[in-house]
């Protein structure tokens, strides 16, 4: 070889690259479509355009089947899957039933003049309320932190690099879901 020359580097097998950047791109576009459909349903303003319970299941079903995919797990690390699935659909279950609260506690509100939203309104019971729904939301992510923790173990990097990569365009887009809601009720 002459001097200068450039070496070549390892060679890959030419699909496993492949594989990994269509693989991504298809969950890229899964999750993008999972969340730009859902997240404006999720949080519309009448209790009609709310999703319905099987909507919710489905959306669950869709997140939970994305995750899974995006792991490609062994049959080794599957027989951790079911707890972290239950965690997932009771952490779904769960946040459907404190968005029903909280449309019926706006119905009901809806009913009232202003004046008598101000004069009825118990800041001391909205600060129990709150807490209750947080101390929810605390459970149930610890529940699924536990779920996930002997499964997350067992990992490969390409694994946990893949669910650090959905974890971190998920937080995005429901950042940017959040923003968007903002930006709608600013009108």
């Amino acid at each position: 070889m002459e001097a200068g020359a450039l070496k070549p580097g390892p060679i890959l097998p030419p699909s496993k690259p492949n594989q990994e950047v269509a693989m991504l791109k298809i969950l890229a576009a899964g999750a993008t479509a999972l969340f730009l459909s859902c997240s404006t349903l999720a949080y519309a303003q009448s209790p009609s355009d709310r999703l319905s319970e099987a909507d919710w299941n489905a959306v669950t079903d869709m997140r939970i089947a994305l995750i899974k995919g995006a792991l490609q797990l062994t049959p080794e690390q599957a027989k951790y899957w079911p707890a972290i699935e239950d965690a997932i659909r009771n952490r779904a279950k769960n946040r459907q039933a404190r968005v029903a609260q909280a449309a019926e506690t706006v119905g009901r509100a809806a009913n009232e003049s202003t004046m008598d939203t101000l004069r009825n309104r118990d800041p001391v019971d909205f600060l129990h309320r709150r807490a209750a729904a947080l101390a929810q939301r605390s459970a149930d992510l610890n529940k699924l932190a536990d779920a996930w923790q002997p499964l997350y173990q067992t990992l490969s990097p390409e694994q946990k690099q893949r669910m650090a990569a959905l974890a971190i365009f998920v937080i995005r887009e429901l950042r940017n879901a959040a923003e968007e809601r903002r930006m709608q009720s600013a009108y």
